[in-house]
């Protein structure tokens, strides 16, 4: 039995698995990927990539998506809850109006397998410890609400994380007061959620101008959200991380006046890389890098 979610098709998997799109679809969708993942298929970013995207700077990250032809990968202009930086690996669900045929057959196929309550609670239930809910939720604000703070407690106490939705929330000032959550959000809104249907979970998705992996890393900051793709994970967060080592030295170098700006930002030479990695052992929190590193990262330099 299948249901049709533009432009792609998918059909619903054993109800264990609580899946619209399949394992399969899903691993070849992220064939880039080469790392574990979950039983459904969906990337699993390691821990400690999720903590160091909080560390780092979006512009830098998005300067390395764009460097390798990800040219669709950001959105800005949200209303959050608070400041707080998210990282997060992506769980995706996507919204339709609803019209009553199509919202009738989605919730008694929903009941059959188990599925409680309105559509809108349904990706809540497979989310996992470390993960981000990303809703399209086609921009709508006032019946558009597809959480409040009871559902917001709910994303918090399962994921540990908060959201992206492209729509809307309720209950502000009761969100704000749980510790530890943010949620990106198009605008608040006293309604609650009406004439809207779940029609894919973990499926590709567009947020604004961005386009959406179940099993990407989404960084999320008052500047705008960054969805990186799982297998280039790694190299935005080496790279974005000398870009903050490569600027911290400039800095001094330029304070202290022993280059100048030409010298520094742009291609180094052997003497300022001789220079770079005393300064770099004198600062063992920010980590360590080899010639090699650096020079290979120096070559794709744009930033």
């Amino acid at each position: 039995m299948q249901f049709y979610s533009s432009p792609y098709v998918f059909s619903f998997v054993a109800p264990a698995s609580a899946q619209i799109i399949s394992k399969e679809e899903l691993t070849f969708l992220t064939a880039a990927w080469k790392g574990q993942r979950f039983d459904d298929g969906r990337p699993k970013l390691p821990d400690d990539i999720l903590e160091r995207a909080k560390k780092i700077y979006i512009d830098d990250a998005w300067t390395v998506l764009k460097n390798e032809g990800y040219l669709n990968q950001f959105e800005g202009g949200w209303k959050m809850v608070n400041d707080s930086i998210m990282t997060g690996r992506v769980v995706t669900a996507i919204y339709l109006p609803s019209r009553p045929d199509l919202e009738k057959n989605i919730k008694d196929r929903g009941a059959k397998q188990g599925r409680t309550g309105n559509t809108n609670l349904w990706p809540i239930d497979i989310l996992t410890k470390g993960d981000l809910y990303v809703a399209d939720a086609f921009g709508k604000i006032s019946g558009g609400d597809i959480m409040g703070a009871t559902l917001a407690n709910s994303i918090y106490a399962i994921s540990g994380n908060g959201l992206v939705f492209d729509g809307a929330a309720r209950d502000l000032l009761e969100v704000s007061k749980i510790k530890g959550f943010n949620a990106f959000v198009r605008d608040f809104h006293p309604s609650f959620t009406e004439e809207m249907v779940l029609m894919g979970l973990n499926t590709p998705i567009r947020i604004g101008n961005a386009v959406v992996l179940p099993g990407d890393l989404v960084i999320a900051t008052k500047e705008g959200v960054l969805f990186v793709s799982a297998h280039m994970a790694e190299q935005v967060m080496s790279t974005a991380e000398f870009v903050i080592r490569k600027d911290q030295f400039g800095f001094e170098m330029l304070r202290a006046g022993k280059y100048t700006t030409g010298q520094i930002d742009n291609q180094w030479t052997d003497e300022i890389k001789t220079a770079f990695f005393n300064w770099l052992g004198k600062h063992p929190e920010l980590g360590k890098m080899s010639h090699a590193e650096l020079d290979d990262v120096m070559s794709k330099r744009t930033w």
